[in-house]
């Protein structure tokens, strides 16, 4: 009904192209790799060949020079499409640009080419068992002795955790200090000492591994810590933040616009009552509202996507972007199972699947609640 202005022909010629790559090479294996509890490397190498990971990192590390759009567009297609597995925006355009823009040349060189082409995997790993959105109360720790970084402690819920060759780490360097004494350092998964967990057993998004992370006397090299000195790990965070947040919002918009869609094929289709549920008043009221909370959304997120563009998106505005769209795809997915009757419980509906991958949005990239913190303390 609106258009979206910030798409000319050539990124939507791009859309068509990722569209047709997850519906051959992905969605066939989507329900296999919820069994797996991952997706296969083979779809992460397969990306790197057509360019779909890293896109906007520069040609000299393995990308092409995208700008962020052709990102959004390949979050909105795997969104779309339900194939909540696919770690790709973590890797692509949460850890990359940590590297990209506080990484030495030495590890840009090293890591991002094998990054951008799916030959290492990588994850990001802040939460602990006992701090959360708190960044502050991370209790890892790692401490400097000589040319290295002598790792310790754990971490839970981290997206990529059981395929990860890569993770950053967020750690004290300084225990006694609190954000001052965090630092982000790079360390790769085959080092010894660097134990991964379980693979946790989800409510939803069961195809994408999630893991723990243990370290005990990791030995990481100084060399890789990420940036030029100690202490800076927490104001890396809260640089890199309103692009994760905007990459959960898009993913929010597009996966709520994808649920409208099928309930509203699936209600002109059933029949209650001897007539096709779409004719009863309540569900033509309940899919206009809908429709009407989704735009408005798609224009809120679409213009803070401008915004990022721009390098403008701040902080309190990805955190309201955030907040709003992930409570939204949570009301839309609810109205829409309920819409399709006792079939909207059954897994093998699509709208089950999303109900169940959407409730995570509210939690992570800090909670909802978190957001709105953050949102008063900018009056």
């Amino acid at each position: 009904m609106i258009p979206r202005t910030l798409f000319d022909a050539d990124l939507e010629g791009f859309r068509d192209s990722v569209r047709k790559f997850l519906e051959q090479e992905a969605a066939p294996y989507h329900d296999q790799w919820e069994k797996d509890g991952q997706v296969s490397r083979e779809l992460w190498r397969k990306a790197g060949e057509l360019g779909f990971l890293c896109p906007m990192l520069p040609e000299e590390y393995g990308g092409v020079g995208a700008d962020f759009r052709y990102s959004a567009v390949i979050m909105e297609e795997i969104s779309r499409a339900g194939l909540s597995g696919i770690g790709w925006g973590l890797h692509s355009d949460i850890v990359a640009p940590y590297i990209l823009n506080y990484g030495s040349e030495e590890q840009k060189q090293k890591y991002l080419p094998k990054m951008a082409s799916g030959e290492m995997i990588t994850a990001i790993a802040m939460t602990e068992p006992g701090a959360g959105s708190d960044l502050q109360g991370v209790k890892t720790t790692a401490i400097r002795q000589g040319d290295h970084y002598n790792l310790n402690g754990s971490k839970t819920f981290i997206t990529n955790g059981q395929l990860a060759d890569l993770v950053i780490v967020v750690a004290k360097t300084d225990p006694k200090e609190g954000a001052k004494g965090t630092s982000l350092l790079l360390v790769e998964t085959a080092w010894e000492g660097f134990e991964k967990g379980q693979n946790l057993n989800k409510v939803g998004m069961k195809a994408q591994d999630t893991s723990e992370l243990f370290f005990q006397d990791v030995k990481v090299p100084a060399d890789n810590l990420l940036g030029s000195m100690e202490g800076q790990g927490f104001f890396q965070l809260m640089q890199e933040l309103p692009a994760e947040r905007l990459q959960v919002a898009l993913t929010a918009v597009a996966a709520a616009e994808a649920a409208w869609q099928w309930t509203l094929d699936y209600v002109k289709e059933r029949k209650a009552f001897g007539k096709p549920v779409i004719a009863f008043q309540n569900t033509r009221f309940k899919l206009a509202e809908l429709k009407a909370e989704i735009t408005a959304a798609r224009v809120f997120t679409d213009r803070c996507l401008e915004l990022h563009l721009d390098k403008k998106l701040d902080i309190p505005t990805a955190a309201m972007l955030k907040q709003h769209t992930t409570d939204l795809q949570c009301k839309v997915m609810d109205e829409c199972v309920q819409l399709h009757g006792g079939y909207g419980y059954m897994w093998e509906y699509p709208i089950a699947r999303a109900w169940a991958d959407s409730r995570v949005q509210r939690i992570y990239a800090g909670t909802n609640e978190i957001m709105k913190e953050i949102v008063a303390r900018s009056f």
